[in-house]
């Protein structure tokens, strides 16, 4: 069974975002058999660390293959079904680009501008950098429906889910992107993959 590991708890900020909801919406899209299992919040043994070097989540497991880190397993799981990525060498090749933008061209920039901003400063540095680089991407979802392929991927399901986050949904007027954000998250997949993580962490509030 593929295992997909996450926290046993996080405090309800974070809930709804934590990344192993990347690869539940990944397996919900596919039809993959998968369960979850938790490694402790609070305390992260050795155990963890010898399967996620930094002490972080998500990664899997299957059948005797660990993968951490939410880009890598994505591509992963993408290995596993044309839902997720065409087998088409152009449909995988704008898979992949596109992953490797979510991941290197917006949250790269995306993350950090929201944490500067949560210090108060009145003055964030990234904000020009940041503004730049949603209107580069506004310009792209204003011609297409999904991102790669003429089809939804793995691509979609990483970029939505990183400006899903509110900070980066208010940051300013990009139409298409929130029309593409609302399109990802209108699906069934995305619906089940949510659910279950907020109550798999609703669980861990009773232990």
């Amino acid at each position: 069974m593929l295992t997909i590991w996450t926290y046993d708890w996080v405090p309800e900020g974070p809930r709804g975002h934590v990344r192993d909801l990347r690869l539940r919406w990944a397996c919900e899209e596919a039809g993959l058999d998968y369960e979850v299992k938790s490694v402790s919040f609070q305390n992260r043994g050795a155990e963890h660390f010898a399967r996620q070097p930094f002490g972080q989540i998500p990664f899997i497991e299957d059948d005797g293959v660990s993968v951490f880190e939410s880009g890598a397993c994505l591509l992963y799981l993408a290995g596993k079904s044309e839902l997720l990525m065409p087998n088409d060498r152009k449909g995988a090749a704008e898979t992949l680009e596109w992953v490797i933008a979510a991941l290197n061209s917006i949250e790269l920039v995306t993350v950090p501008w929201w944490f500067i901003g949560l210090s108060g400063e009145p003055d964030n540095p990234l904000q020009d950098w940041t503004m730049q680089r949603l209107q580069h991407l506004e310009t792209v979802l204003a011609g297409r429906e999904w991102l790669a392929g003429g089809q939804f991927t793995v691509a979609d399901i990483l970029m939505a889910d990183v400006l899903r986050v509110p900070k980066v949904t208010q940051a300013g007027d990009f139409p298409a992107s929130a029309a593409y954000v609302a399109r990802a998250c209108a699906r069934p997949a995305f619906k089940k993959a949510y659910d279950g993580q907020m109550a798999h962490f609703a669980k861990g509030d009773a232990n």
